[in-house]
This record gives structure tokens, sequence and C-alpha cells, in this order.
């Protein structure tokens, strides 16, 4: 009995080996590859162009037209933290012809403003970022040139004098910005462009006191070419 046994077990130890030879090997699984995170950084020096149109508020001596405007611009951004970015702008924009905004006024006399062919400003800008895309607002200096005034009664020019009529002011707006490719953005943007009032002091009678307003309003489409930064780059852990 006990030699039937070992036989039997000498026989199971040596056929496992052919057995286990038999069987299917196990399949590899291999882990899916999974894509690195996109990170989009705003950081860095950027210059562009931008065109669009423009047009004086009500009260104006400014053409009320609407007037082509194109220009440059360059700043730098700041990303501060995950979804908020610093920035500083400068910009500079030539203005299309548009025609007077004279105004008659009761006694005949008639007061024309000359048009700004150029138009510019440094600013702050503040956005907030989600992806590749900014929201932003600015706002600062802004300055302006081209803007004559001039009187006449009958088609004979007058004497006259006013206040205002300044070539410096302020500016606000805001924008959309875009992150289409490494290094390149593009943007939409309105901006608010305000040079104070101009108030005649002397002149013919009808026309003492009257005052003018001199703004701009601005609608730009543009495109930014960021050094280094601004496109989309492989998250490091």
């Amino acid at each position: 009995m006990k030699k039937t046994i070992l036989g039997a077990a000498m026989l199971a130890a040596l056929a496992s080996p052919a057995f286990a030879a038999d069987m299917p090997s196990r399949p590899y699984a291999k882990a899916p590859y999974t894509a690195p995170a996109v990170v989009y950084n705003w950081t860095g020096f950027y210059i562009g162009g931008h065109v669009g149109g423009a047009f004086a508020g009500g009260n104006s001596l400014q053409s009320n037209d609407a007037r082509f405007l194109g220009g440059v611009q360059a700043g730098f951004d700041y990303q501060f933290t995950p979804n908020w970015v610093l920035g500083a702008e400068a910009q500079y924009s030539w203005l299309g012809g548009g025609n007077n905004n004279n105004v008659v006024f009761p006694a005949g006399t008639v007061v024309n403003g000359g048009v700004a062919d150029q138009i510019g400003s440094v600013t702050g800008r503040l956005g907030y970022t989600w992806g590749p895309a900014l929201l932003y607002a600015k706002g600062g200096y802004a300055w302006r040139d081209g803007t004559t005034i001039g009187m006449a009664v009958g088609g004979v020019p007058q004497a006259f004098t006013t206040t205002g009529n300044s070539k410096s002011g302020y500016t606000v707006g805001a924008g959309l910005e875009y992150l289409f490719a490494p290094n390149w953005s593009a943007k939409a943007e309105y901006q608010y462009y305000n040079f104070g009032n101009t108030t005649v002091t002397a002149g013919p009678a009808d026309t003492v006191g009257a005052r003018f307003r001199n703004d701009e309003h601005s609608v730009k489409v543009g495109v930014n070419y960021r050094f280094g930064w601004g496109g989309p780059a492989p998250a490091r852990y």
C-alpha cells in the first residue's frame, strides 16, 4: 500500500511540470498612456498689431463717423496665481479721416472740430484666465494728436479762446484674449478714451460758454506674439 501511494505521488510530481508547460501563458497588460496635463502660461513679453474702428461720443467736436483704426501694441503679463494675470501695455493707433462735426449756433456761428489722426495709451490690465482664454479689464493714461477748433460767421474766420481741448486724458476698456497656438494669441477689445471738455471762453457772443466733450470709442481685434511664453506646455510634477 505504501509503495502504491509513493508511486502515485512521484507520478503526480513528474506530470505537474509537463501539465504547466501545456497551459497558455498569462497575457501581459500594458498600462494605458495618459497624456500630461496642458498648462497655459501667460507670463512674458509680447508685441502685436490691431485693426478696428473708432467713433466720437455725443456733444463732441470730433467726427461722428465711424473711422478706420489700426496700430501696434506691446506689453508684459505676469500670471501670479493659477487664474489671475496682471500686466501693462502700451498701444498706438492711426485713425482714418472723417468729416468734421460742425456745430451751428443760433446767430449763425459755425464751430468745427478737427479730427484726431493719432491716439495712444499706456495702461495696466487685470485678467482672469481659464485654459487658453483670458478675460481682462484695463485702464490708464491716454494721448491724442491732430485736433484743432475753428469758428466762422458767414464763412469769415472769427477770433476766440477756449479752455480744455487737451491732448492728454484717460482710458478704460475690456477684452477677451485667446491662446490659439504656442506663442500666439488673438484678442477682441473695446476701449474708451476721454480727453475732458473744451469750453469757449471768448469769441462770438452766441458761442461763449459752450462746452463740448472730447472722447472716442473704439472696437479692435488684434494678434500678439509672445516671446517664449504664452503657449501650452506639458505639466511638470
